[in-house]
């Protein structure tokens, strides 16, 4: 009998507290045209084209409605998934309660409630002007500088890049109740896995990150045994800061772990028994 073809590899995306997957600003195209696999970046619930729609004041919230969204698609996976910040979380608690359907993940400056302490998570000199962007009655260009002076070190292109934001901010309005309700989700967290077997994943980080503290991508990676890669002077937002690294790291790890090719890392792992645990 002749094996069935193999399944093409697809990529979710998810993006982070008030953004949308126009704020991946290319990279999905440039992340499904350097590994020649489909990507798609999708919108939870209260940003881009879901801003109508209230924010899950949960993490599980969030997952199942991706899940719902990815099942109306057809979009069974298992899926790699790439996400930055809150997305992270998202994706972190996708694979935990639902393994089959993550093969991969790719965390970029995320953080986790139980791993870093909360000054951490989010740094206190960034309070007054996260609390200025959800409360104040500012226009789209004003939130987006103040937002974008928190998570870019690109300052020499930052009133281009607000421009821009600023009509998808136009286009798809984040409500300030969804702010909130998104920030309270990121901020309760949920119960920890002690294992994630078999997971493979790899943790991005930058050193120059004003808005999180590397030191939460470090405390993931040390307590579940991932690798961690680390850039000197990008800033949270690392894939608008510096795409063609972040493309690089994900393909060097991909082809060092064995994911590079035809077969599933799900196969993989189902024959090589490979566990990702706790150290304790």
């Amino acid at each position: 009998m002749s094996e069935a073809p193999a399944r093409r590899r697809s990529w979710i995306l998810l993006r982070g507290l008030v953004r949308e997957a126009r704020h991946w600003d290319g990279f999905t195209e440039r992340l499904a045209m350097a590994l020649q696999q489909p990507a798609r970046a999708v919108d939870l619930p209260g940003n881009g084209e879901r801003w109508r729609d209230a924010s899950p004041m949960s993490v599980d919230g969030m997952v199942d409605a991706l899940r719902d969204e990815l099942h109306e698609a057809s979009a069974l996976g298992p899926h790699r998934v790439l996400a930055i910040s809150l997305g992270g979380m998202v994706a972190v608690r996708w694979a935990q309660r639902y393994p089959a359907e993550v093969e991969s993940l790719v965390l970029i400056n995320s953080s986790l409630r139980g791993v870093a302490p909360f000054y951490q998570r989010l740094r206190p000199r960034q309070y007054p002007r996260l609390l200025a962007a959800m409360l104040l009655p500012l226009s789209p260009e004003q939130r987006e500088r103040l937002i974008l002076r928190m998570t870019t070190r690109q300052q020499d292109d930052l009133e281009a890049v607000a421009q821009r934001y600023a009509q998808w901010q136009r286009d798809a309005p984040i409500r300030k109740v969804n702010m909130v309700r998104q920030l309270l989700a990121a901020a309760r967290g949920f119960d920890l896995p002690q294992a994630l077997p078999g997971l493979p994943v790899l943790v991005l980080t930058s050193k120059a990150d004003r808005m999180v503290s590397w030191k939460c991508s470090e405390r993931i990676a040390q307590r579940w045994h991932w690798p961690l890669k680390c850039h000197t002077d990008s800033g949270h937002d690392l894939t608008l800061d510096d795409p063609e690294w972040v493309l690089a790291e994900i393909s060097q790890w991909l082809a060092e772990s064995g994911l590079a090719g035809e077969r599933s890392s799900q196969e993989a792992r189902a024959t090589s028994g490979r566990p990702i645990s706790d150290p304790g």
